[in-house]
């Protein structure tokens, strides 16, 4: 089985599990946060939507140095909204993910101001930045919509809410 069947198959089922949790958000709930240092549910959901956007930096470059990194991107104020920025990701991430294994082994670097802070196989950076970047923010977004009383859905087997 080539690397892009293994990476597909893993990035399909998360970001559907993602999804599912995105389509949760309440809209009148997007500027909650836990505590004064957390993000809104608004910007975590915002956040959460736009790593997929990553992909290309990874899967069709070899660096990214992180002086050249955007803006934090401005939180969207609907659950529509952040449902449309994440298709949108999402579909350009499935795009950037046809590689070959030998682009998918191939060295990838992050350097801050020209300097290395690490280089390695882009599949592993790949895994690392979207894929469980995303699960770990999913994680943080469930325990916001839970301390709101929104039903969890199931994730990796039933939920409190869900079986």
């Amino acid at each position: 089985m080539a690397l892009k069947e293994l990476v597909l198959a893993e990035f399909d089922h998360e970001m559907g599990a993602t999804r599912r949790l995105l389509e949760r958000l309440p809209d009148d709930k997007l500027g909650w946060r836990p505590h004064a240092r957390s993000m809104t549910m608004g910007g975590l959901a915002t956040h959460l939507g736009n790593i997929p956007n990553w992909s290309a930096a990874i899967l069709d470059g070899d660096s990214f140095d992180l002086t050249a990194a955007p803006p934090p991107m401005e939180e969207r104020t609907s659950r529509s909204d952040v449902l449309a920025l994440f298709d949108a990701s999402t579909r350009t991430a499935r795009g950037a993910m046809d590689k070959s294994d030998a682009e998918y082994m191939g060295r990838w670097t992050l350097k801050r101001g020209g300097q290395e802070v690490f280089s390695m196989p882009r599949v592993a950076v790949f895994r690392s930045f979207v894929i469980s970047h995303s699960v770990h923010h999913r994680g943080q977004l469930s325990v916001y919509l839970r301390l709101n009383d929104v039903p969890v859905p199931a994730i990796y087997g039933p939920s409190a809410d869900e079986g």
